[in-house]
């Protein structure tokens, strides 16, 4: 799978030959994030680009922003 992170977000990424671009979205929110360039440091620069966008939306929004799902489900047993 190919993926990169910034500031905790993991973003998914695929490649359009037909565009020549590489295109992804942000995993594991109930948001969407998505960011797209045509070289690597385009792309990773376009995910912090995405995510601060969010970030500053939703200051401007007065609500907390999503943070990624882990994917762990703590259960806590009796010994």
């Amino acid at each position: 799978m190919n993926t990169m992170t910034y500031k905790g977000y993991t973003g998914k990424f695929d490649y359009d030959s037909e565009v020549d671009t590489f295109h992804g979205e942000v995993l594991h929110l109930s948001d969407v994030i998505t960011f797209q360039g045509r070289s690597i440091d385009e792309l990773k620069q376009s995910l912090a680009d995405s995510v601060e966008d969010y970030l500053e939306f939703c200051a401007e929004e007065g609500r907390q922003p999503r943070k990624p799902f882990s994917g762990r489900f703590n259960s806590r047993i009796s010994p």
